[in-house]
């Protein structure tokens, strides 16, 4: 059985060989990756993978995402620790985790009420209350809570939803994967006035975004 100091030797070895020898170079996202711990996070009979270079399941077809793939979509975003940050897809709870040591509040929007009760659950225990966890439909975004410094999707749109591009504040960011069933790209998204500006990044496979911006038929 793995202890708390096995798994803290997992989580250095997940930042220098998965994120820093990739080119994460953010010194709040590295230094967030090495206190959040995943394995918290995955299913107990999956706790012994949980620093492994790989997404794993966490229930109702849902996936916690690739340690690499989480930090880069942070490290997009560009946080100092004053935003106000929408994330869209909560999951487990761990990107949420890493989103609240990294802004100044989180409202994480998730479909599944189960994953986000549960969600909820374990981001309280762990300590985190500048975090709000919601039932809905993540493709509209929160309006009532709007504009927001940052978004987060963790699920792949087939075009970036508008009500998101609307609810980000001038100057703000977004990270979301865009594209088919098939075929995705990670795409970074700022805000300038009325400019909204699109770099696609590199290829990413996440589950579809569901709702009514999103993918259709669930």
């Amino acid at each position: 059985m793995l202890t708390d100091q096995d798994f803290a030797l997992e989580r250095e070895h997940m930042v220098r060989e998965q994120l820093i020898d990739r080119n994460i170079s953010d010194p709040r996202v590295l230094d967030a990756m090495r206190r959040v711990p995943r394995h918290a996070f995955v299913p107990d009979n999956l706790q012994f993978a949980a620093y492994r270079d790989r997404p794993l399941p966490i229930g109702h077809e849902q996936t916690i995402s690739q340690p690499y793939i989480v930090a880069l979509m942070l490290e997009l975003l560009q946080l100092s620790g004053h935003e106000i940050i929408l994330e869209i897809g909560t999951g487990s709870g761990y990107q949420t985790a890493l989103l609240a040591e990294l802004g100044a509040f989180v409202y994480s929007l998730e479909r599944n009420l189960d994953l986000a009760e549960r969600a909820g659950e374990r981001l309280a225990d762990l300590g985190y209350h500048n975090v709000e966890v919601l039932p809905g439909d993540g493709s509209q975004g929160l309006a009532d809570m709007a504009p927001f410094d940052a978004i987060i999707v963790s699920a792949c749109s087939p075009s970036i939803p508008g009500p998101l591009r609307a609810q980000m504040r001038d100057n703000g960011r977004m990270a979301i994967p865009v594209g088919s069933m098939e075929s995705q790209y990670l795409e970074r998204v700022w805000r300038t006035g009325d400019t909204w500006h699109i770099e696609r990044l590199i290829p990413v496979m996440f589950v579809p975004l569901f709702g009514r911006y999103g993918f259709t038929g669930r």
